[in-house]
Formats: C-alpha cells, structure tokens, sequence
C-alpha cells in the first residue's frame, strides 16, 4: 500500500514566522522541508514526497503538506499553528474505479511560448513560459487529469494570489485553485499523481491533489 500522510496545519497568523512565510514562497518552501527527514539526496522534496498547499477556511489559512515519510512536528517553530496528521492508507485503498469524488487542487497552470523567429533561427528551441486562466486554466486541467486518472465533470476555476518571493527579482508564480467533482478512471495513475504531484511549481505550493467522496456535504 502506497504510504503517505496529510498534515494539517492551522496557521498561528499572529506568530512572525507565519506571517513572514506567508510572504516568502521560498521560505515557506523550507519551513515545509524541515518537517521531512534530513540526508534525502540531491533532491529532497521529491525523494520525501513533499507537497503541500496552503487554504483558507472560515478559521484562517490552513497549510496542508503531504508526505511518504511520518512528518517531524517538533521541526515547526514553537507556536507556529496547530497540526495534526493523518494516514492517507484508507483513502488509497479506497480509490476504485467508477467512484465520484470531490477534489481540490493548487495548479501552475500555464504553457510555453514559441521563440520569436530569429530567435529560432539562432536556434532556440524554447520560448517563454507563460500562465493561463479561466478557459485555458481549466482545459489545461481538464488534460492533467485525465492523464492521473480522472474523468472531470465539473471545474471551477479561482485564481490565487502568486507565490512570490521576498525579493522582486525572485521567481514569482501564478497559481490557480480547481475544484469540482470527477469519476475516478484508473486508480493506479490516480494514486501515483498524489504521490507524486501534478504540474510544475511544487515547491510552491502547487500540486497537491485532495480528494473526497462526492456525496460528503
């Protein structure tokens, strides 16, 4: 069985930690890193299987982070929020083929240019990356997840404040929420997205795929 554990954290937004995180995309990004054991290798986040995003719910922003080893608590900064974690087993186990579920999930969303001619000339073979909304965002949702293994019926599209850096020169990236009901296709492609993440931007907050049963009100 594939193991995995969801975090929920509910933010202390009066602690500066937080409030500093909720500024900085990369500090956010490592304040996450710490909960995932040390001496990962070259490539830490994908070899704990750290995701995470952030939510807000009528008692504030929630941070939630996935991940495939039991997360470190005693990592976040005293006072930081309130956490509690979850096995995600019964949710795997429960992922059958033909069941309708609810799902959540923080894309970037976005698509790569073809160079300018000349610049093709000289032979780039890359253009510029830019990010999609409304229609665009939601077809390009519409093909990642149909390749994770979900039949999409309804799609709603909110565009989220960008995950920005402290500094200006900073990478800044645009993410947009999908949320909406499926069917589930295939199960096994469907487990190996959460796991993995789906789309680029993962260290920033984008990726994390919730699910739930449909008819959970």
């Amino acid at each position: 069985m594939t193991l995995a554990s969801l975090t929920r954290i509910q933010l202390n937004p009066r602690h500066p930690a937080v409030r500093k995180d909720l500024a900085d995309a990369i500090g956010l990004h490592k304040t996450v890193m710490r909960l995932a054991p040390q001496h990962l290798g070259e490539h830490p986040r994908r070899q704990g299987g750290v995701l995470f995003r952030l939510d807000e719910d009528p008692s504030g922003t929630v941070l939630l982070v996935q991940t495939t080893h039991l997360p470190d608590l005693g990592q976040l900064p005293a006072g930081y929020g309130h956490a509690d974690t979850r096995d995600l087993g019964p949710m795997f186990k429960a992922l059958t083929a033909g069941i309708h579920v609810r799902y959540r999930i923080a894309g970037n969303a976005a698509k790569r240019l073809r160079p300018p001619a000349e610049q093709e000339a000289a032979g780039r073979t890359h253009g510029k990356v830019v990010p999609l909304h409304g229609e665009e965002a939601a077809a390009w949702w519409r093909r990642r997840s149909a390749e994770a293994g979900l039949d999409v019926h309804t799609v709603l599209a909110t565009q989220l404040r960008p995950a920005c850096t402290r500094t200006a020169a900073g990478p800044r990236h645009e993410l947009t929420r999908f949320d909406g009901t499926a069917t589930v296709t295939d199960p096994t492609a469907l487990a190996a997205a959460i796991v993995t993440g789906i789309g680029k931007g993962k260290p920033y907050g984008a990726g994390l795929l919730s699910l739930a049963p449909a008819g959970c009100g």
